[in-house]
């Protein structure tokens, strides 16, 4: 549901995490690793190509407002298009083996609660896929929908930008496979990760695992890849081709369109509650702390104390003769009175 095109990369950064949260529960350690590994190169591809095209569309990030770029950014399109490929999987692609590699071992895994996992993996394939091209479609492809000052100037950003893209690019293709074997199946931990003997899901897939090729090869057997490819191509459907859909969708279920759209309500309720309570908090130890006690207890109240000590006082200073002899016959009879009774 995001349009700005940093934060939909963002949000995938999640999703793969999530991914190594499951290997984690399914104790496939290594490739929890593995899949951190690949995914750096190609999110660092993706999150550069992002912001070349914020470069070139003069600091819009709106994805609304782009399409049609292809023809203008040719070397962003290509990194971007790695970079998309490898994020959801597509064989071969460094996303591929470290991802497949973690569905494999949670569908091999007998924890409880592995099937439940599987299935929330294979959907997370289609859902990445899905929200991946849409981003790739409306920025590179379809109508141009940018204002005429911005079309007219945008360009390749330098190969300050590009040189980076390139040699992310070059690792979001070939890492995966030319490390799955040593990294899930070889030495390359040694023994600093150890797995129980009745948690063998990796070590069911390491049985089936007769190098990088086969690896893809083996895939075409599973769902995860078709999975991918009708989550590419419902995107290109949806957002290409009948963009009413999208928009009648949207239309029909505002209510979770609303919900996502304004990641469940929780910058709202983070605004109101914590940022909210704490400003609520805060006036209201003002006004008991720094108002009432301090300004008004210590600090003018010792000045009000003083002002009516000094206001009695004064009372005793009227400047007649005759009060001050009264008042020296009174204290020398007090003295005469205490010296009797010591």
């Amino acid at each position: 549901m995001q349009n700005d095109i940093k934060r939909v990369v963002a949000y995938s950064t999640l999703s793969q995490l999530g991914y190594m949260t499951v290997a984690l529960g399914a104790s496939a350690y290594s490739a929890a690793v593995f899949h951190l590994m690949t995914h750096a190169f190609f999110k660092a591809l993706l999150f550069l190509a992002a912001g070349s095209v914020i470069i070139a569309m003069h600091h819009e990030q709106d994805i609304r407002k782009m399409g049609g770029l292809k023809k203008y950014l040719p070397i962003t399109y290509w990194t971007s298009l790695i970079g998309s490929l490898a994020l959801i999987g597509f064989p071969g692609f460094s996303g591929f083996f470290s991802k497949d590699a973690i569905i494999e071992a949670v569908n091999h895994s007998n924890i409880p609660g592995h099937e439940f996992a599987y299935a929330a993996v294979l959907f997370g394939v289609f859902v990445t896929a899905f929200y991946s091209f849409r981003m790739f479609f409306l920025v590179f492809h379809g109508e141009e929908r940018m204002d005429k000052h911005t079309k007219d100037h945008i360009r390749e950003p330098s190969w300050v930008v590009k040189g980076p893209l390139i040699a992310l690019a070059i690792p979001s293709i070939f890492i995966g496979g030319l490390t799955i074997g040593y990294m899930l199946f070889g030495d390359y931990f040694g023994g600093s990760v150890y797995i129980a003997e009745n948690h063998p899901g990796l070590a069911e897939v390491g049985k089936h695992f007769h190098g990088a090729w086969a690896f893809v090869e083996h895939s075409f057997s599973g769902p995860a890849i078709y999975l991918a490819a009708a989550g590419v191509i419902s995107s290109w459907y949806i957002y290409m081709k009948q963009p009413s859909i999208a928009e009648s969708l949207k239309q029909r279920f505002a209510v979770i369109y609303n919900l996502l759209d304004h990641k469940y309500y929780f910058d709202e309720f983070n605004s109101a509650f914590f940022a909210g309570g704490s400003r609520r908090l805060g006036g209201r130890l003002w006004q008991l702390g720094d108002v009432k006690f301090i300004d008004g207890l210590l600090v003018n109240g010792s000045a009000k104390l003083v002002a009516w000590f000094a206001g009695v006082t004064r009372q005793l200073q009227t400047g007649m003769l005759y009060h001050y002899a009264f008042a020296m016959i009174i204290g020398v009879l007090m003295l005469l009175v205490m010296g009797l009774f010591v």
